[in-house]
């Protein structure tokens, strides 16, 4: 990968689908997606969300209301499955484990769709592929 960051929709997808082409060639543990907080939607405090992808599996935080939304999105991908989901105690939220066994574009376009659909973000979200 030579770019690892993108605010655009089109090279946003671009950006994803080329770290799960990279995550795949070097065979690596997993890659990581993250986003700026948004104080408006995740709060003063709340960390910025990002989405993991590794051996075919998205593993994402969400909140109640966010699991909705998830849960929402995952009907319209249904090659994709919650596969787990924890909620330890001391958390406010939910792990939520979806298996994605897919191409590169339909995996990216899900990364997408995560951010804007489930945490909320506006069209012009910035996103860095911050490990792969």
């Amino acid at each position: 990968m030579t770019r690892f960051d993108a605010d655009d929709p089109t090279e946003r997808r671009k950006l994803f689908a080329d770290a799960v082409a990279a995550h795949r060639e070097r065979a690596s543990p997993f890659f990581t997606v993250e986003v700026d907080p948004n104080p408006e939607s995740d709060g003063e405090d709340a960390p910025a969300p990002w989405v993991q992808f590794a051996d075919g599996t998205f593993n994402v935080d969400v909140t109640d209301e966010e699991l909705e939304r998830a849960k929402s999105l995952l009907s319209e991908f249904p090659e994709f499955r919650i596969d787990g989901m924890e909620s330890p105690e001391e958390s406010e939220g939910t792990n939520l484990r979806i298996t994605a066994r897919s191409d590169a574009n339909r995996l990216a376009a899900f990364v997408d769709r995560t951010f804007r659909e489930v945490y909320g973000r506006d069209d012009d979200y910035r996103a860095w592929v911050a490990a792969v």
